[in-house]
């Protein structure tokens, strides 16, 4: 039986996750323990809910809850389910409810990248990717194009923002992922021999003369392979790119010189990724 509750006053306490706190908040709801992010969609809950994230609340549009969210209400046993009309809702959180419904959910604690790494030959390294929605849209291409796992610097937006999970379309419960390092000091080194030393051949994804195609024999030919991508508009440190073993460049035409780094994902891993399948 769904555990509803009628709201009725915008001040309680318990709808503070909804409607006040910070992305920044929730990850340190509570410290030290892992703290809690929001999945939105029935789509993407069901994908959290199947990852084995544990739900904390729902707040669901009224017409929905014998509707698109019913299955999802239904997986979540006896959680509150807080439900008002839609203007209400939209009132409460600032923003308009994808299908109608959001779950606040439990932060699981991270693995170390040596943990996610076995038996993977195409990984993605994310360094220093801010935009949450960049960040949804890579993990969203390495789910559909053959990466086997994501690694992150610690200078990149959280994978878990709610915009980053809705643009992902909850893949970012499906594809193996965790921060390299605590803190900034461990990027590039000592990450970077960490990847090394799992037996990756490092791959920059960057507009430079030595570059080589992203067609390169040699290149597909590599067993492990980790694949970097760079911040908007800078793309990869120098640092970064003088110490990986290939410098890659998507050809480009039309005198476009480069690509959103989204879409530059999604290139890299078409082409590099469906060779790990051979």
């Amino acid at each position: 039986m769904a555990n509803l509750i009628e709201i009725t006053d915008f001040s309680a306490p318990e709808l503070d996750i909804y409607a006040r706190l910070s992305e920044n908040q929730l990850f340190h709801y509570h410290e030290p323990d892992p703290g809690l992010f929001i999945a939105e969609s029935p789509k993407v809950i069901m994908r959290a809910l199947d990852a084995g994230f544990t739900p904390v609340s729902l707040l669901s549009e009224r017409k929905h809850i014998e509707g698109e969210a019913g299955e999802v209400i239904a997986r979540c046993g006896d959680v509150p389910v807080f439900t008002a009309e839609f203007d209400v809702l939209t009132k409460l959180t600032g923003f308009s409810l994808t299908r109608g419904v959001l779950c606040a959910m439990r932060r699981k604690k991270l693995p170390k990248p040596e943990e996610v790494c076995p038996g993977t030959r195409r990984i993605a390294v994310l360094e220093n990717i801010m935009n949450p929605t960049n960040i949804g849209a890579i993990f969203r291409s390495a789910a559909a194009l053959n990466m086997d796992a994501v690694l992150l610097t610690f200078g990149c937006s959280d994978p878990l923002y709610r915009r980053s999970v809705r643009v992902s379309m909850g893949t970012v419960f499906q594809v193996p992922w965790t921060f390299l390092g605590d803190d900034s000091s461990q990027w590039p080194y000592p990450a970077m021999d960490r990847l090394k030393n799992m037996g990756f051949k490092t791959a920059a994804m960057a507009l430079r003369d030595d570059s080589v195609s992203i067609e390169d024999p040699d290149l597909l030919l590599e067993e492990k392979l980790a694949i970097l991508l760079g911040t908007e508009g800078d793309g990869l440190s120098a640092s970064t790119i003088a110490d990986c073993d290939y410098t890659v460049r998507i050809p480009m035409s039309h005198g476009v010189d480069s690509l959103n780094v989204a879409a530059a994902s999604a290139v890299a891993f078409w082409q590099l990724g469906r060779h790990r399948l051979r």
